[in-house]
């Protein structure tokens, strides 16, 4: 009897070649618009996919360095992370104007977003020979202004807003935790230590009040919101990054680079269902949460990969 598969390969989606070092980091998919858009590092650029047709449409230019996608489908915003300028952008899908470039923190890399105040959090990596430049920068997109920078202990990785609790979450590298600031007051609140090396991936279940973190030590390990508890753990095939967690399926999808792998986790009872094959360096991923889609993009083809969960 052939095993059941939580993913099934669908079509690949060619994108232009790469211009330099980087491949490609952080995407997001806009729903509404049909749209998928991927921090393309090494051209400087984020890569626009129709996510209907599966094709290539353009590309946005110029963001130097860029790190990361992420989308607003309330204010039909795209935000990117642009680690060459040290700044965010913000444009509109249906714009031609270039993206509004906001300054902030000291490379910026992970980017969150609280629709309720509008404000975009952007987890600034840092360099280590500045002292003090490891912070989460707050931006009232409103204003087009930077309003708060918030000092953390580390190297940020990912982050993200969960509203049913009203915080901005954020992994740190070393030492391994994740920071919760309070966006009421945009301080930080607590902290919770990770019990293994390199906390990376970050995702919520809002439902079951429980935060995912992938660490670089194979470690999957499952947070209690309210308490901050170590509810369980799980071991990974390698380092991760990219995580997302599907609330329908009860499914997280894990982007594992080396090897080249997204390993799927049933997430009722922390055990992984099935781990498929992508590219040596796939280390990042988008999802359509509509359509159970799951986007995974190939460094060594630049291409995207597109997967289906049919659970």
């Amino acid at each position: 009897m052939s095993r059941s598969v939580a993913l099934r390969l669908t079509d690949h989606i060619d994108l232009p070649p790469h211009r330099g070092p980087g491949g490609f980091d952080h995407a997001a998919v806009h729903r509404g618009r049909g749209r998928v858009y991927v921090a393309h590092t090494a051209n400087d650029a984020v890569d626009v996919i129709d996510s209907i047709g599966h094709r290539y449409l353009a590309s946005i230019e110029r963001l130097a360095g860029v790190a990361g996608a992420l989308v607003s489908e309330e204010r039909d915003l795209v935000f990117t992370s642009n680690r060459g300028d040290n700044t965010v952008g913000l444009f509109a899908p249906e714009d031609d104007a270039p993206p509004v470039r906001i300054p902030v923190g000291v490379r910026p890399n992970g980017l969150a977003y609280d629709p309720t105040r509008d404000l975009l959090f952007a987890a600034n990596v840092g360099d280590p020979g500045i002292a003090g430049s490891c912070t989460v920068s707050v931006v009232d997109v409103a204003t087009r202004g930077m309003v708060a920078a918030i000092p953390v202990p580390g190297r940020t990785r990912w982050t993200i807003v969960d509203e049913a609790s009203r915080a901005c979450y954020v992994n740190i590298l070393d030492p391994p935790q994740v920071v919760v600031i309070d966006i009421a007051t945009l301080r930080v609140s607590r902290v919770i230590p990770i019990p293994a090396a390199g906390p990376h991936g970050l995702d919520a279940d809002a439902e079951r009040g429980r935060l995912f973190c992938a660490c670089d030590a194979g470690a999957l390990v499952e947070i209690d919101i309210g308490s901050g508890d170590i509810a369980r753990r799980a071991d990974l095939a390698g380092a991760p990054d990219v995580i997302f967690f599907n609330p329908r399926r009860r499914h997280l999808y894990v982007a594992i680079g080396d090897p080249g792998l997204i390993e799927v986790f049933d997430t009722v009872a922390l055990r992984r269902v099935d781990a498929v094959p992508t590219e040596k360096g796939a280390h990042t991923l988008a999802f359509d949460a509509a359509s159970d889609t799951v986007y995974a993009f190939l460094p060594e083809t630049h291409r995207a990969a597109v997967y289906v969960d049919p659970a």
